[in-house]
């Protein structure tokens, strides 16, 4: 819990851009979560330093989120200040070939931008929920592209508060849907992406194509965190666990999927208990009947119960 003087810092200096017990499930895409102690949605990156200065102050905890895609938030809620970036989103092209992103820009805002421009080289991550400070968190990607590929360097803000540095490529350690080797507690707030120059109707059509085939393969009309599974090396996440028998497998509204079986849904009511009992079990049978032990890829935060 944050303390009382603690409270009434964050509320001064913040305003309407901090509120207390805010339950997550409104903020995760898989609609689950207990309440964080405190949200905060500063409203650009001045308000976001102020914001890790009160924390470093006070000595709370704090975490960030984007769209809230790839987050399992346990039911008894978490500790300290959860950091939503959506409302720092500037989205320019700063030279030719390099487009710079902000955080909290979000895959649809990043795409129709590309579009309309005829920007080619991010059109893999058409329909990849979440945000650009999600996308670098989590090097998100398709098999033959990830975030690695294209980005030049990023920016971010130290946990203090205090400094904003830019990091490029040549220092930055991407792995398989990770972003290793930030500075402890460091948020990322910009991304230049490397770009080249096509036509719309270029774009648009191999955008449309992903997008369609996202569509046939992904269950994307039910909440779900997207994929719950890394995949091992030489396979895939998905076919282990059909193979298995659990398409379909539920415990309380919580399923395995009917259309991939590497995407957990939530069918109704759902709680985090019920997601980790159904990741538990998968674990369990694939291990079993295959010898290959799953990890996990959605990020699972929290207090336990």
């Amino acid at each position: 819990m944050i303390g009382s003087v603690a409270k009434k810092a964050l509320e001064a200096d913040l305003g309407p851009a901090i509120a207390f017990d805010v339950p997550m499930s409104k903020h995760t895409s898989l609609r689950i979560g207990g309440p964080a102690d405190a949200l905060s949605l500063p409203a650009d990156r001045e308000q976001l330093r102020s914001l890790l200065q009160i924390c470093e102050q006070y000595d709370l905890p704090h975490s960030v989120i984007g769209a809230g895609f790839n987050l399992l938030v346990k039911d008894a809620g978490i500790s300290g200040v959860v950091i939503n970036l959506k409302k720092i989103r500037r989205l320019e092209q700063p030279g030719e070939g390099l487009l710079f992103a902000e955080a909290g820009i979000s895959h649809a805002t990043l795409t129709r931008f590309c579009v309309d421009r005829g920007l080619s080289g991010l059109e893999f991550a058409a329909g990849i929920p979440g945000t650009v400070g999600g996308w670098l968190r989590m090097n998100a990607g398709i098999p033959d592209r990830e975030q690695k590929d294209v980005i030049r360097e990023i920016e971010v803000v130290s946990a203090n508060g205090q400094e904003q540095s830019v990091l490029p490529i040549e220092e930055l350690d991407f792995t398989y849907r990770a972003l290793r080797g930030l500075p402890t507690g460091a948020v990322i707030v910009s991304g230049l992406f490397q770009t080249k120059a096509s036509s719309k109707e270029a774009v648009q059509t191999e955008v449309r194509r992903l997008l369609e085939r996202r569509g046939q393969t992904q269950p994307l009309d039910i909440p779900s965190c997207g994929s719950v599974f890394r995949n091992p090396e030489g396979d895939h996440a998905g076919r282990l666990i059909e193979a298995v028998g659990l398409r379909g497998e539920r415990i309380g509204g919580a399923e395995v999927s009917t259309v991939h079986a590497n995407f957990i849904t939530n069918q109704g009511g759902a709680t985090a208990e019920d997601v980790l009992a159904l990741i538990e079990r998968i674990r369990e049978r694939v291990l079993k009947e295959s010898g290959i032990e799953l990890e996990t890829e959605v990020c699972i935060v929290g207090r336990s119960s």
